[in-house]
């Protein structure tokens, strides 16, 4: 039987989504990689400050931690890459060795030496220690040559204050590093035919970024192997390849964009053939080393995850035919795609579904969940919301898209009338795109009756390249027109109340959420976790992935450095004239340095506008650790209830707003 539900205001429903259930499922699953019949995955456990282990699976079901664990309460080992500022890539295995890179602090800088490991055993060193200096991704084992191939970050001979990039191979029984290929900005992807006599990579050069433009290289490997008889087979600086991969018979495939979506190819003697053209994208964004969309699970068939208009599934290709199917499976957002005989395994998550390790079974099309980064109590999910897609015109004559969350709750609804205060959020990069995988954030205040809406703005992936593309030049005005239209056309549909329009966001999509705030006029108030608040702070980024990532988004540096003024929200703190803020800081960040957050809560102030700030030890960006996630998230629902005067039954922490008297207008 379904009881009635209670009226009552949105925004004060009593919810069984508290901070500490969402701060205990912060567990992260990673990269995958099978060997044989064993599967191994990366796992981040804030528990264990943040330490990434490596767990592998073996076929009768038994999990083991491949490295040992903590030591005196510190990490021992901690596989995790830097390469670019993004790392991925960080560990191989082959025959029941692995080799990875380790981010566990030895001194005063990561590690980040390459080690090999058997299950059980302490790992051993393979390169010397350079004090964090050299830095590897993107590992795979040549084993008939008993080798790592990888990409190498130098930073002990900087050009132009960037580090040396070089394709490497290092043995595995001793400290020998051998140069296959240097001489470019950016390398990445190197995979090794089946019978090992070929090599393919990629390559690009700043300040293009892999999704703009980069180049697919092919060369022999002699037997002693070095590479010879290079050459570019596909890509250019208006071409955009993703995940080379060579089939079982020897045939390379990959992922390009020429025909405006991430499709998949093959070359076929000196031809580049199209294996599957569809107006989906079966490649993503390259931010990280080590990203897979597709595996071969036999000579003939591809298991291959696809993003259409926003959502990710899952589909059977086989390359023969060239027949496509969907396989039907409860997820939408699916990473990590990796594949053995007649099995793929994927990270994968959906609407009700918490990230997982997810095997999938050719012969049945059936999934079957190997490890869960938090189970989801049968008990809450009747108040899990699931996203509906919005699309809807903007500026420029364009469209956007974004997934709207409605208000859900089995006991409470809204009294009639009423419109939910809606929470307005968009993704970081800005060349990303919204997960519609479960995030107990959203739940946490849709199940408290607010409506949220997460944009994919303009310079999204999961739409095209020229949608991914239309953002370069206009970061900051077209995001922030996106994330405006699409509040305003949720008021015009009745789903959301006009005069409680709220923005949060953190790093880059905190810089649109500033900028919503500094340039338009609609928003209620709005939370700023270590968001971008000036543009300049951005051009001296260690990061070389991102050092010339303005370049693109907003133009040209130095001629277009008055851009840099223009549309820094925190140039412009003053526009903001009675929206209130709350600033969720931590005191070890360097990209957003408390000082600047500082700055900007005295200017406000000063202004008459009321802020609260909140302050967390020993974070660096958004917050990480489960008692500071929950710390944070109470604040912020508690900052609003202040703000919009809602009436809560549930305890909540104190929030000081200064100035006080503008704070009660």
């Amino acid at each position: 039987m379904t009881l009635a539900r209670r009226e009552a205001p949105h925004g004060s429903w009593k919810s069984p989504i508290t901070a500490e259930l969402l701060a205990a499922h912060t567990l992260s699953l990673g990269e995958v990689a099978v060997d044989g019949d064993d599967v191994y995955w990366l796992e981040s456990r804030p528990g264990e400050a943040g330490r990434n282990t490596i767990v592998r699976r073996r076929a009768d079901g038994t999990l083991t931690d491949v490295l040992p664990a903590l030591v005196e309460g510190r990490a021992s080992y901690s596989a995790r890459g830097l390469v670019y500022g993004q790392g991925g890539g960080s560990f191989a295995v082959s025959e029941g060795l692995v080799v990875f890179v380790n981010h566990a602090r030895g001194g005063a800088h990561p590690d980040q030496r390459l080690y090999r490991v058997n299950p059980g055993r302490t790992p051993v060193a393979l390169t010397p220690d350079t004090g964090g200096k050299h830095r590897y991704g993107d590992l795979s084992i040549d084993r008939a040559r008993n080798r790592v191939l990888c990409v190498r970050e130098d930073w002990r001979n900087l050009q132009e204050g960037q580090p040396r990039i070089a394709l490497v191979a290092v043995d595995i029984d001793g400290q020998k590093q051998t140069v296959l290929a240097q001489g470019r900005d950016f390398y990445s992807s190197p995979v090794l035919s089946p019978n090992g006599r070929r090599m393919a990579w990629l390559a690009w050069d700043a300040p293009s970024m892999p999704w703009d433009g980069c180049e697919l290289w092919v060369a022999d490997v002699d037997e002693e192997g070095l590479l010879h008889h290079a050459r570019l087979v596909a890509g250019g600086s208006t071409e955009s390849i993703f995940q080379p991969e060579w089939s079982p018979q020897g045939e390379l495939y990959f992922v390009s964009d020429r025909n405006n979506w991430w499709n998949l190819y093959r070359l076929q003697g000196r031809s580049v053939v199209p294996v599957l053209e569809h107006k989906a994208e079966f490649g993503a964004a390259q931010w990280c080393l080590g990203m897979s969309t597709y595996c071969f699970v036999s000579p003939r068939h591809v298991v291959c995850a696809f993003n259409e208009q926003g959502e990710w599934r899952l589909g059977r290709l086989d390359v023969v035919l060239g027949q496509f199917s969907e396989l039907e499976t409860p997820y939408t957002d699916i990473r990590q795609v990796r594949g053995g005989f007649a099995t793929a395994y994927f990270v994968g998550g959906g609407p009700d579904q918490s990230a997982s390790v997810v095997r999938l079974d050719m012969e049945s099309s059936k999934t079957h969940v190997v490890k869960a980064a938090g189970p989801v109590p049968e008990e809450l999910r009747p108040y899990l919301s699931r996203p509906e897609p919005l699309h809807y015109p903007t500026s420029e004559l364009g469209e956007a898209h974004a997934w709207y969350y409605p208000p859900t709750h089995p006991g409470f609804q809204g009294p009639a009338g009423e419109k939910p205060p809606l929470l307005l959020v968009s993704h970081g990069g800005p060349t990303g795109s919204a997960s519609t995988q479960l995030d107990w954030t959203v739940q946490y205040f849709t199940s408290r009756g607010f409506g949220v809406v997460d944009v994919n703005h303009r310079g999204s992936t999961g739409y095209g390249r020229e949608y991914r593309l239309s953002l370069y030049g206009n970061w900051g005005v077209m995001d922030v027109d996106d994330l405006a239209n699409a509040a305003l056309r949720l008021v015009q549909n009745g789903k959301a109340d006009a005069k409680r329009l709220i923005a949060r966001g953190s790093g880059s999509a905190g810089y649109t959420t500033l900028s919503l705030l500094a340039f338009r006029d609609i928003l209620r108030c709005g939370t700023s976790i270590a968001s971008i608040a000036h543009l300049d702070t951005l051009l001296d980024s260690p990061n070389k992935l991102e050092a010339h990532y303005l370049d693109q988004v907003l133009g040209p540096q130095p001629e277009f450095k008055q851009l840099l003024q223009d549309r820094s929200p925190g140039v412009h703190i003053d526009n903001i004239k009675r929206s209130p803020l709350l600033f969720i800081q931590g005191l070890k960040d360097t990209r957003v340095p408390p000082q600047q957050t500082d700055e900007l809560v005295r200017r406000l102030r000063a202004n008459g506008v009321p802020t609260a700030l909140l302050l967390l030890e020993g974070e660096t960006l958004a917050p990480q650790e489960p008692a500071a996630l929950a710390r944070a998230l109470e604040t912020e629902f508690a900052f609003y209830v202040r703000v919009m005067g809602l009436g809560v039954a549930e305890p909540l922490v104190p929030v000081a707003l200064e100035p006080e008297a503008a704070a009660r207008r």
